[in-house]
């Protein structure tokens, strides 16, 4: 029984709590339902939960208020928001220390993945901070922690919930490849390092600037990587990634080009910038 985890389900609509048991239930968790912030707060207090999972609403008790509270009385219970696609509402979660953010109708399948990865996470609460909260000029430290890198790239997808569903896509996708390269290459996955990222917003498109504490590359010496691979050998660095001991892929930098309008390297190779075009 001490391994149970106990996650708490902070909802107004019955359907949502109906929804969300079904979908997280395992027989290694404990699920208690409540229908109203205050009344969260009441078994907060008694009860030391791992993950609470709260709407914005919260049924009259605004959701970061909630967050606020539950870190005051449990810092270690980690917290999942729901709510409207609203970026000042993302930006707000990120500020707060929430550990992510859905906008309803809820993403099944993210979403389980993601309350998988927020009840096995222990060192979390430092992972993410936010510099500047302009919501057309958010600026980030993200530890070098691969969870942290899925943390942000989901937050990204969340800021940018208004934007055409495909640009949405490639820009996270691209995001998570570029910032999974600063964190394993720039930062050595060493997660007492920090990458930077700032996300800037202008009338007609999204502005991705990334940079990692390492010590940067030649674009011309990336025997890793899918961009260097010679004409008649198209998959020469997965050899070389097997022969290092690297993860599969490669692919990152070849794949970003074909999912953004612009890419561009700084001289030393620690900082990229990638621009996309928005209809």
């Amino acid at each position: 029984m001490s391994s149970l985890r106990r996650l708490l389900l902070v909802d107004a609509d019955p359907d949502v709590h109906h929804l969300l048991t079904g979908l997280l239930s395992r027989q290694d968790r404990s699920i208690q339902d409540v229908y109203h912030g205050r009344e969260a707060l009441d078994r907060v207090r008694s009860v030391p939960y791992d993950l609470v999972v709260a709407d914005q609403g919260s049924n009259g008790f605004d959701g970061l208020k909630l967050l606020r509270r539950v870190r005051e009385i449990r810092p270690d219970t980690k917290v999942i928001l729901t709510g409207e696609p609203d970026p000042a509402r993302v930006i707000g979660a990120i500020r707060e220390r929430a550990y992510s953010y859905f906008h309803k109708p809820l993403p099944e399948g993210p979403l389980a993945d993601m309350v998988q990865q927020a009840l096995e996470s222990s060192s979390w609460r430092e992972d993410i901070k936010m510099l500047s909260a302009r919501p057309d000029w958010i600026t980030l430290d993200v530890r070098c922690k691969l969870e942290a890198v899925e943390r942000m790239t989901h937050f990204l997808r969340e800021v940018e919930a208004g934007f055409p569903p495909q640009a949405r896509e490639d820009i996270a996708a691209a995001f998570r490849e570029l910032l999974l390269n600063a964190v394993e290459y720039g930062g050595g996955s060493d997660p007492r390092k920090r990458v930077r990222i700032s996300l800037v917003r202008t009338a007609r498109s999204l502005i991705v600037r990334i940079q990692d504490p390492g010590k940067g590359f030649s674009m011309g010496l990336l025997p890793h990587a899918a961009i260097s691979n010679p004409d008649d050998e198209p998959i020469r660095h997965l050899e070389v990634r097997s022969e290092h001991g690297q993860r599969p892929g490669g692919f990152g930098i070849l794949m970003t080009r074909n999912l953004v309008d612009e890419l561009v390297y700084n001289q030393r190779g620690n900082e990229v910038l990638f621009v996309k075009y928005l209809p």
